[in-house]
C-alpha cells in the first residue's frame, strides 16, 4: 500500500476514495481487451514464508477475482498469461505444482455459473498438447461448453509463447502455399491474423497490457497483437493485486492519447 493510501486509510476515507475512483473510471471509455501477465507468485510466497503451492493457489484465486472485476466494469475480453513455453524449463516439482493448481482452477470454472450467466467464452492460447492430459481434457471441455458464447471472452495463455505462436502460424500458411491453395502474394496482415491463437476474437489486439511484480517486459506475451497496446507495469506481486490497482491502471490508460502510429 502506498503512502497516499495509508494516509487515506488513517483519515478514514480510503473506501470513499475507491468509490470515487470507480465512478471516475466508469465515466470514461473503457478498454475492451485487457491482457494481464500474472507475475510474482513465487517471490510473494517466499516473502510471506509460504510454500510454492500456497503462493500459486492464492494467485489462482486472484484470477477468479479479476474475472469478477472485469465483468463488473464491462471489459469484454480478458487475456491472462498463466504459463509460458519457457516455464517448462523450471524444476519438475514447480511445473507439477502449477499444473495441479491449473487443474483445480479449471474444475472450478467448469462449475462456475458466472460463465453461463454472462456468456463468457473460454479459450486456451498456446501449445496445449504440451500440457498434462488431464489439463488438456479440462480445457477442451471448457472450450466446448462455452463455444457458442460471445458476450465476454476469457483467454488463458498456457504453454504459450509469442514467438511460438508466430512460428505456428507461419507453418500453417507455408503448408497451404506448398499445397497450392494459397498464393504468397495473397499473404497480408489480415490473413496472417487468421492463423494466430487469437483468431476467434472480435478484437485480438489488447488495448491495455498489465504486468505485476515490478518487471518491465512482455516476456513473449502477445507479441504480434500488442504492437499498439498501452503498457502498465506495477510494483506489486500478483497475489496482492487489488481492484483499486485495476482501476488505477485503467485510469492511466484513459489518460493516454492513442495515436496508432499516426
Amino acid at each position: 500500500m502506498s503512502l497516499f493510501e495509508r494516509v487515506l486509510r488513517y483519515l478514514g476515507v480510503y473506501k470513499l476514495y475507491g468509490k470515487w475512483l470507480e465512478r471516475n473510471v466508469k465515466s470514461r471509455p473503457m478498454p475492451q481487451h485487457v491482457g494481464v501477465i500474472l507475475d510474482g507468485n513465487r517471490r510473494w510466497a517466499r516473502s510471506k514464508g509460504l510454500s510454492l503451492e500456497e503462493g500459486y493457489r492464492i494467485g489462482a484465486k486472484k484470477v477468479e477475482e479479476l474475472l469478477n472485476w472485469c465483468l463488473k466494469l464491462g471489459i469484454k475480453t480478458l487475456t491472462i498469461y498463466v504459463f509460458s513455453t519457457e516455464n517448462f524449463k523450471r524444476k519438475t516439482e514447480e511445473v507439477d505444482v502449477v499444473m495441479k493448481i491449473a487443474e483445480e482452477t479449471l474444475r472450478r470454472v467448469l462449475k462456475d455459473e458466472r460463465v453461463h450467466r454472462y456468456g463468457v467464452r473460454v479459450k486456451a492460447l498456446g501449445r496445449t498438447w504440451l500440457l498434462p492430459r488431464n489439463v488438456q481434457k479440462l480445457l477442451y471441455e471448457l472450450e466446448e461448453m462455452t463455444s457458442s458464447y460471445s458476450n465476454y471472452y476469457l483467454n488463458v495463455a498456457i504453454a504459450y509463447g509469442g514467438r511460438a505462436e508466430i512460428i505456428d502460424a507461419i507453418r500453417q500458411i507455408s503448408s497451404l502455399v506448398v499445397k497450392g491453395s494459397l498464393k504468397p502474394e495473397d499473404i497480408d496482415e489480415e490473413l496472417f491474423e487468421k492463423f494466430l491463437y487469437t483468431s476467434h476474437l472480435p478484437n485480438p489486439h489488447p488495448d491495455l497490457i498489465v504486468r505485476t511484480s515490478g518487471e518491465e517486459r512482455l516476456s513473449g506475451f502477445l507479441l504480434w497483437q500488442s504492437a499498439y497496446s498501452e503498457l502498465c507495469f506495477l510494483d506489486v506481486y500478483w497475489p496482492e493485486f487489488r481492484y483499486i490497482d485495476l482501476l488505477r491502471v485503467i485510469r492511466t490508460y484513459q489518460k493516454r492519447q492513442r495515436r496508432f502510429g499516426v
